[in-house]
This record gives C-alpha cells, structure tokens and sequence, in this order.
C-alpha cells in the first residue's frame, strides 16, 4: 500500500487533520490508516460534490446561476438518496411561522387529550351500566 506523500495531499481538498479528529472522536477507533484516512477524505470529498451537483441541477440554481441552502434542503427532502440528510439540512422557515406551528400543535394536543379523558369517561360509565344491567 502507498503511503501518502505531501504530492498526494492535494489529490484531495478536505484537510486531512480535521478527516483524522473527526474519525478519532469515534470511541471505536484507536487508530486510523493513512490509506484509511485518505480514501475517507477522497469518498468524503465526492460525495459532497455529487450533493452539490444533483441538487444544482435539480433546483432553482441554474435559474440563479448559485446553489444555494434551499436547493440543498429541497434535495434532502425529496429525493430517497438523501433523506438521511433531512435532519441536517432542514427546510428554513421564519421564527413567526415556527411560533405559529408550536401553538396550533399545543392546541392540537390539548384537544387530542380532552378526547382521550372523554373516550375513558365513556367506557368507565358503559362498564358500571353493564354491571347494573347484570
């Protein structure tokens, strides 16, 4: 196996230090291969540029000539190879919307339990009914 040398550094853009401390903060790894850490680095580096590239093409960034956070967000949502993502790059919204969403769930959840004592009430008054009808 070929050990890396500083020419084949810059075969990759992403700085191998920060590749080599993100990959030691897993209590897994007790030490990391230079081969390891450069095809990490390198699938790493594609990978970022296949999500950039696929969420250009398919969003408003040839409109824009520009990718931007919603491209990204929209890709991650809709598309199944990227839905792990979801989580990371959520869709943006404004703080008044997100205000407004909390309330109605609040209200949402509030009227679901009243249901809910309700429901028990009901069936607590049809089983002292069926114990005097017996």
């Amino acid at each position: 196996a070929a050990r890396l040398s500083g020419g084949e550094n810059r075969l990759v853009s992403l700085p191998l230090s920060r590749i080599r401390v993100i990959m030691k903060s897993s209590p897994e790894v007790s030490s990391i291969n230079q081969d390891a850490l450069f095809l990490t680095a390198k699938a790493t580096e594609l990978f970022v540029q296949y999500l950039a590239t696929y969420s250009y093409k398919h969003g408003r960034g040839k409109e824009k000539n520009a990718l931007t956070y919603s491209d990204l967000s929209h890709t991650a949502e809709e598309c199944e190879t990227f839905q792990f993502l979801a989580d990371i790059l959520p869709k943006k919204i404004l703080a008044s919307k997100y205000l407004k969403m909390l309330e109605k769930e609040k209200r949402d959840g509030a009227v679901g339990e009243d249901d809910e004592e309700d429901e028990e009430e009901e069936d607590e008054d049809e089983t002292v009914d069926e114990d005097v009808g017996s």
